[in-house]
C-alpha cells in the first residue's frame, strides 16, 4: 500500500517548562536541501484511513525538563503520474510552535511521497514513558 510513518521526537533540554499546543510546522529538504513542495495536512488527511495517534485532537503541552513530546508525519509513496518526477526529503526542518527556532533533523531513510505530494501531520503529544 506504500503507507509510511514516521515519529519526530523533541526533549525538553531546558531548566524550565516549554509548552507545545497544536501541529508543528514542518517542510522537507531533498538531498541538495533545496526545499520540497509538499502539501502539509494536520492528521491523516485523507493520506490512509485507521492510523492510530494521527487524527488526535491538538491540545496544550508543559514540558518539564527532561520530558519529551513527539509528533507523527504519515504519507504514501505512490506514483500516480509517471511523466512527474517522485519527489524524496532527506531532511525535515522542523518549527516546534510560533516563535520558535527552526531545526532541522536528517533523515536516515528518505520521506518517499511518490508524486502525489501529500503529507500528514499529527499534533503534539507528550510521551508518557
Amino acid at each position: 500500500m506504500g503507507v509510511r510513518i514516521l515519529a519526530v521526537e523533541l526533549v525538553n533540554c531546558s531548566a524550565g517548562p516549554y509548552e507545545l499546543e497544536g501541529h508543528p510546522q514542518i517542510r522537507l529538504l531533498d538531498k541538495k536541501r533545496t526545499p520540497i513542495e509538499a502539501e502539509v495536512r494536520h492528521g491523516s488527511g485523507g493520506i490512509a484511513g485507521g492510523v492510530p495517534n494521527m487524527d488526535g485532537p491538538a491540545e496544550r503541552l508543559v514540558l518539564q525538563p527532561g520530558r519529551t513530546a513527539s509528533f507523527g508525519m504519515l504519507w504514501r509513496n505512490l506514483v500516480t503520474d509517471p511523466s512527474v518526477p517522485a519527489a524524496e526529503g532527506w531532511a525535515v526542518e522542523v518549527t516546534p510552535k510560533p516563535g520558535a527556532p527552526t531545526v532541522t533533523a536528517e533523515l536516515t531513510d528518505s520521506v518517499d511521497l511518490g508524486n502525489t505530494g501529500r503529507l500528514g501531520v499529527s499534533a503534539w503529544a507528550e510521551d508518557t514513558g
